[in-house]
């Protein structure tokens, strides 16, 4: 094998996990957009009311004096959007250690990207939004929904180049975290600091054990329960548990590729020595060999690695759209009561705030020598990609919830200007793309 076809195939090792993750939040978008036109249609059918009740529907956990009761959206909101902020921590963890944005030079653009794509939205909210009872809503325009964005760069084919799909991915995930900790510090309730202490035993040993390398997902799960729950009754939302629990998962292997390698050599070729009895069922060599498979097998996986793909699916093609069906359900037969001014305010903060944010830091980090673009990209690219960043859809929503909690209007209201400002940014950045990247195509 030459040294040109075997750096293509070290090339494609590398990228095919990539392509995959970028595959499944393609297809989640999709899903997230299917999900929100039924949502859409769903409560202004004549079926609407069984879409309120359906959400609104009390759900009640009980264990003798420990009584846990919540509407059916609140578990949504709180329960299963935990799961998808510890895979957001997952996330914000390997790509910190190992990832796109491990080193300074890499993570220097996406980087400026992301600032840019939060300070200058925020900025610009406050400008527009005059009414004092409206100014929480300033964290909604901060993020960017991967999903929906990289939906969109997939419709693109072969025109756009994976670097691009690269940047847009690492700048979301620093967003994501910009908007996790405006979440913890800002859009959370009166703080019972009492509960926030006793977290810290459960929280402790999940930090001893990662330190030990020992990794156990019976007690990670019980350990993660009683965390959300104390976070949960402490007034911090409960979502934020996800992301520090996170954070805790280990993402060193017990044993590296190369001893791993050498005792599969070995244990296959015990297997392929065993006799073959013609039965249904495993001699018991045959059992013995497989389970030490699997042992040698979970020592060579990272515990943060595989939860991230076990999970992974799960939150793109469940969660994520049952969190889109639950809350993009907006009646319009009430629009009479409708604050459009903050719609306006929102939607102008997506569609302008970003896509200026996003291209004037990273033009600033280039110009200034602590970026650097990537050879196969364009600068006009970039300024599409910023306006794909527009779409900010499942985190603006959740923001929205906790902004406005208890102002049904007002939600509503939000959610108008986020469907609006993340369908125009989405268009305009399709375009963008679609002009400027067949120049590209060879």
């Amino acid at each position: 094998m030459n040294i040109k076809s075997r750096s293509k195939k070290i090339k494609n090792i590398v990228i095919t996990p990539f392509e995959k993750f970028l595959k499944i939040e393609s297809l989640s978008g999709l899903l997230l957009f299917g999900a929100t036109i039924i949502a859409l249609i769903w409560a202004n059918s004549a079926y609407g009311n069984l879409y309120q009740e359906l959400w609104n529907y009390n759900l009640e956990f009980k264990i003798q004096d420990f009584n846990l009761s919540k509407p059916l959206i609140l578990w949504i909101n709180d329960g299963l959007m935990a799961i998808f902020f510890f895979l957001i921590g997952l996330e914000i963890k390997r790509e910190i250690l190992v990832g796109e944005i491990n080193t300074l030079k890499k993570a220097s653009l996406p980087i400026f990207a992301a600032f840019g794509g939060i300070i200058i939205p925020v900025t610009l909210f406050f400008v527009l939004n005059q009414n004092p009872e409206t100014a929480k809503g300033w964290g909604i325009p901060m993020a960017t929904d991967i999903a929906f964005s990289l939906a969109i760069l997939q419709l693109l084919g072969k025109r756009i180049p994976l670097s691009l799909k690269i940047f847009l991915t690492a700048f979301a995930i620093v967003d994501d975290l910009g908007a996790v900790f405006a979440i913890a510090l800002f859009y959370s309730a009166t703080i019972e600091w009492t509960l926030i202490g006793y977290t810290l035993l459960p929280f402790a040993a999940l930090l001893f054990l990662s330190y030990k390398g020992v990794f156990n997902k019976f007690i990670v799960f019980i350990l993660s329960c009683i965390i959300w729950l104390l976070f949960l009754k402490s007034g911090i939302h409960p979502t934020v548990a996800g992301v520090l629990i996170a954070f805790t998962i280990p993402i060193r292997q017990k044993i590296n590729f190369v001893t791993y390698s050498k005792k599969l050599k070995l244990i296959s070729e015990n297997i392929c020595r065993t006799e073959d009895t013609q039965n249904t069922i495993l001699s018991k060599k045959q059992i013995y060999l497989i389970d030490d498979l699997q042992d040698w097998t979970e020592k060579v996986q990272s515990p943060l690695q595989h939860l991230e793909h076990s999970i992974h699916s799960w939150v793109a093609f469940l969660i994520i759209p049952v969190f889109a069906l639950a809350n993009a359900g907006i009646m319009f037969g009430g629009t009479e009561n409708i604050d459009y001014a903050i719609s306006t305010t929102i939607a102008l903060s997506l569609i302008f705030g970003k896509s200026i944010g996003i291209a004037l830091f990273s033009y600033l980090g280039i110009k200034l020598g602590l970026a650097v673009l990537p050879e196969d990209i364009n600068f006009k690219q970039i300024i599409g990609v910023s306006f794909l960043a527009g779409i900010g859809f499942t985190m603006s929503i959740f923001v929205s919830n906790l902004a406005f909690q208890g102002n049904a209007a007002l939600i509503d209201a939000s959610k108008i200007g986020i469907i609006m400002g993340s369908l125009i940014s989405g268009i305009i950045g399709f375009i963008i793309l679609r002009i400027y990247s067949n120049s590209l195509k060879k």
